[in-house]
């Protein structure tokens, strides 16, 4: 799919009608002292997210993400275009009933304990006492919180990835059909980021729309159904990463070992440097893997030879200029 196509919001996978669906949204701010000048946050983004996918939202920052997705929930009202969030208008209260929402930094009553945040959120929802008794153990071990100390121990006490991990918790108090999630893995260490990535995997599993912002491009990858990116508020291109990255039948392999006048046969541009060995496979890959206990080589990886996401995000923001910054 071009990048042309996709700017323009083209509905690329799902079925039926979507859970999220913008046409041409806008927003402007009005900055300065006398708020004479005018900043576009967005524009015109056109796009659609179908129930059970898991989109993910790329973009530098100040692109403009954390705005579409406040957006989306009705927490900023658009200055043009419109959109539908459940079937309902954007900003509809009817559909808030049925979202969850994980804000960047997030700031919870710190002098409340984990159990008592969930409480505390389930009474905004108005979720009865019985429904509260049965679903806040069951977030607590999803989140990894269940052990007595952790949920019995004052937000304040908590770590940058336990407050996240709460932070999904209440998200997901109210059972909701969509979740919007900004920055979930943002400034976690490598076990918080697994953690989360893991929860999002299994609301995935239960069918959850889930549509969240993320600079690790390496989750998003692993996680994601279709991908757009934003970049100065304007979606410049959004697909499914076989869509975005390519269907190469190529397969890049790397090896120990074996038998160095046969790999060559096999290998092309073959590179060898202390018994270690890679380069581009030509032939069947289950044919090279059945032949490598026969001359007594070990694999390493085997992989599609094509950008990574990383790769192609860069690409796409240095073909309009843009300079990516973490």
């Amino acid at each position: 799919m071009s990048s042309a196509a996709a700017s323009q919001g083209v509905a690329i996978t799902g079925e039926g009608q979507p859970v999220v669906q913008t046409y041409e949204l806008g927003k402007t701010y009005r900055t300065g002292f006398w708020l004479n000048q005018k900043v576009e946050s967005l524009k015109q983004c056109t796009l659609s997210v179908y129930r059970g996918e898991t989109f993910g939202l790329l973009g530098p920052n100040g692109a403009g993400k954390t705005t579409l997705l406040k957006t989306l929930l009705g927490i900023v009202r658009p200055t043009a275009g419109r959109g539908m969030l459940l079937g309902e208008a954007l900003g509809d209260r009817k559909v808030k009933q049925r979202v969850g929402y994980l804000p960047e930094n997030a700031y919870y009553y710190d002098f409340l304990t984990g159990w008592e945040l969930l409480q505390f959120t389930a009474g905004l929802f108005q979720i009865p006492p019985s429904v509260q008794r049965q679903r806040i153990p069951q977030l607590l071990d999803l989140v990894g919180l269940a052990q007595s100390a952790a949920k019995k121990k004052q937000l304040r006490q908590y770590s940058k990835g336990m407050v996240q991990r709460i932070g999904m918790a209440q998200a997901l108090i109210n059972d909701p059909d969509v979740v919007f999630l900004d920055e979930p893995m943002s400034g976690l260490d490598p076990m918080g980021r697994y953690q989360i990535r893991e929860i999002i995997l299994s609301l995935k599993a239960q069918e959850k729309t889930i549509f969240f912002n993320s600079h690790i491009l390496s989750d998003v990858e692993k996680i994601c159904d279709r991908i757009a990116i934003l970049a100065q508020g304007e979606l410049i291109c959004i697909g499914s990463l076989d869509q975005l990255l390519g269907t190469s039948n190529t397969y890049h392999v790397k090896g120990k070992g074996g038998n160095i006048d046969i790999l060559k046969k096999w290998i092309q541009d073959l590179e060898i440097e202390n018994n270690y060995w890679q380069g581009i496979l030509q032939g069947e890959p289950q044919d090279f893997l059945n032949l490598l206990p026969q001359i007594d080589a070990k694999i390493i990886a085997l992989n599609l030879a094509r950008p990574s996401l990383e790769e192609f995000f860069i690409q796409q923001l240095h073909q309009r200029g843009i300079r990516y910054s973490r």
